[in-house]
């Protein structure tokens, strides 16, 4: 299984293709004189002046253009082997494959992992291939608040330790804990090892969701899938979808489609829901849709609604399970509980999500700084150095392209990292996963 996954996440060794630019042209149109006259000397000046901007134009609008898409996204370069994902997960869509293996594993390949933390578990597709490639693991904590994750992801696990013989197999000691990663601190301290009374040297946050929570259609996530509309990912949680659909005030309804859902349609699809509990309310997720596709133009086509529906299940999802409130906090909890030299990497799929994993980061980094114009304490000194020994190190990891340097540590990806254009084509559900990474000094 060890050398399947390695064939699968071999990196490229072709050069990274050169970005494209479509053939910017401009179009001039000019009237000349058919008369005996020259054109006076000055004119001629002033026209070839006037080609030598539009030629200067076409350069800085390539340039802007270039650049523009340079910023939007950092293609990961590693390549997968199509025959070999096959193999490992077929055509099968219930089948949960995990996004950016490559990649994550590229993070923590440089460190020495005595212990790690995945803060979501789902199937343990990441914790499985990350506990194979470091045999020096000696403790694992894994949470995840949905049970029925947590109970596969256990006898995933199980699998593992037991199928491959690695020399510290019989020494890792697995924790695992119904628990969302907000109480990430508490669940830490009841693990009692000494291993991690100075810090987890790797930490990972997957906040997709996984393909057997999506085609699970009791759980209510599916938009092509007809459930009760539900959404909670802790089935003891009390707050269900249909509550905020049928009884919270209007304002707040447009405020989750607007804010979560990022919907433009937000204020349309807002009157339609509470016009809806006149006649019983909305307790299916093909109500729901069919209320979506009636409130969406028909020359949009069958890609309009869906884009709807999934962006209004997402803003439900959110609320339902109060996502993005607790994310922030949750972030730097785990960068607290990272060891010196520790990484935490995190992967997110909305453009939501992404702004709050990228502002924490900026945040933390910006927390512990050291002013220009004080004094700079032994504490301080010796952050500086370390900080100093680990930018050493990263330079010589050919993932890390940008990064942003701090007293009290680095951010590894100054621009996420998506998956390359092959993961994306044989994993669809990977279009629009971002992966963040920050080490601590």
């Amino acid at each position: 299984m060890a050398k399947v996954i390695r064939n699968l996440l071999s990196r490229s060794s072709s050069a990274v293709p050169p970005l494209k630019f479509p053939d910017l042209r401009f179009h001039v149109n000019c009237s000349f004189s058919t008369s005996a006259s020259k054109t006076p000397k000055n004119k001629v000046k002033k026209l070839k002046k006037s080609n030598n901007n539009n030629n200067s134009s076409v350069i800085i609008n390539q340039s802007k253009l270039k650049l523009s898409q340079v910023k939007r996204r950092t293609r990961s370069e590693k390549e997968l082997d199509e025959e070999t994902f096959m193999k490992m997960y077929g055509n099968d869509n219930s089948v949960h494959v995990p996004v950016l293996l490559g990649e994550i594993l590229d993070v923590f390949t440089s460190l020495t992992l005595r212990s790690f933390l995945d803060c979501t578990l789902g199937a343990a597709g990441h914790s499985s291939a990350i506990i194979r490639a470091h045999p020096e693991m000696q403790v694992y904590v894994g949470l995840d608040v949905d049970p029925i994750a947590h109970q596969l992801a256990q006898s995933q696990l199980r699998s593992v330790i037991d199928r491959d013989s690695f020399d510290t197999a019989a020494a890792l000691k697995v924790h695992t804990f119904l628990k969302n990663f907000k109480d990430v601190k508490s669940v830490l301290g009841e693990v009692e090892d000494e291993l991690l009374a100075s810090g987890v040297n790797g930490i990972l946050m997957d906040l997709g969701m996984s393909s057997m929570q999506v085609n699970d259609a009791e759980r209510g996530f599916s938009v092509l899938k007809n459930g009760p509309l539900d959404m909670r990912m802790n089935p003891k949680a009390t707050l269900k979808a249909e509550d905020i659909l049928n009884s919270w005030p209007a304002d707040e309804v447009g405020r989750v489609l607007r804010d979560y859902g990022e919907e433009s349609n937000w204020y349309s699809l807002q009157n339609r829901i509470v016009k809806a509990r006149l006649h019983g309310g909305l307790h299916s997720t093909n109500e729901l849709v069919d209320l979506i596709q009636n409130s969406t133009s028909r020359t949009k086509g069958r890609q309009g609604w869906i884009k709807t529906a999934t962006r209004v299940f997402q803003a439900l999802r959110i609320a339902v399970n109060d996502e993005l409130k607790t994310l922030e906090d949750s972030i730097r909890a785990c960068f607290e509980s990272l060891s010196s030299g520790g990484r935490l990497a995190v992967i997110s799929f909305h453009s939501l999500e992404d702004r709050i994993v990228k502002q924490a980061f900026l945040n933390i980094m910006n927390c512990s700084e050291v002013d220009g114009g004080g004094v700079e304490d032994e504490e301080g000194k010796r952050l500086r150095e370390l900080r100093k020994i680990n930018l050493d190190t990263v330079k010589e990891e050919a993932w890390i392209k940008q990064v942003i340097q701090r007293i009290n540590g680095t951010i590894l990806t100054k621009r996420p990292i998506t998956p390359s254009e092959k993961e994306e084509t044989l994993n669809p559900r990977s279009r629009s996963a971002k992966l963040r990474v920050i080490q601590k000094a």
